[in-house]
């Protein structure tokens, strides 16, 4: 069965894309910690970031890094923070958050963001890529 993430690359589900190429998809957290939370993940279905193929894990790793340099261009922070959870989806994604204080990344402090600040957000990203 797809998982809530296959459905968003495939146009199922809409998202605040920032990034795509062949075999990643990046997009906003829709309940960030920080503005500009956002995920990358592998096109392809894996449950676990340690089960990707070495090929698969270092590209999400290198377009992880080139969202996290446009972000890092777009919205006001110390330093985009990076994890790797994964039991919310069992799907790979890798959270880069935005960060001025450490608690942004404890995923108990969110902020809220209208629609019209999440299509802004999105396109300044892009345009930063």
């Amino acid at each position: 069965m797809a998982t809530l993430f296959t459905k968003i690359v495939k146009g199922e589900i809409p998202s605040y894309k920032i990034a795509e190429d062949e075999n990643f998809y990046a997009f906003l957290d829709i309940n960030p910690n920080a503005k500009g939370h956002t995920l990358c993940i592998p096109k392809k279905e894996v449950n676990k970031i340690f089960d990707l193929d070495e090929e698969t894990y270092m590209g999400l790793m290198a377009f992880s890094r080139k969202v996290a340099k446009a972000l890092e261009r777009s919205v006001e922070c110390k330093r985009v923070g990076v994890a790797v959870v994964g039991l919310e989806v069992p799907h790979v994604h890798v959270h880069l958050i935005p960060l001025n204080d450490m608690k942004e990344m404890t995923f108990q402090h969110k902020v809220s963001l209208t629609q019209q600040q999440f299509e802004d957000l999105a396109a300044k990203v892009a345009s930063n890529l």
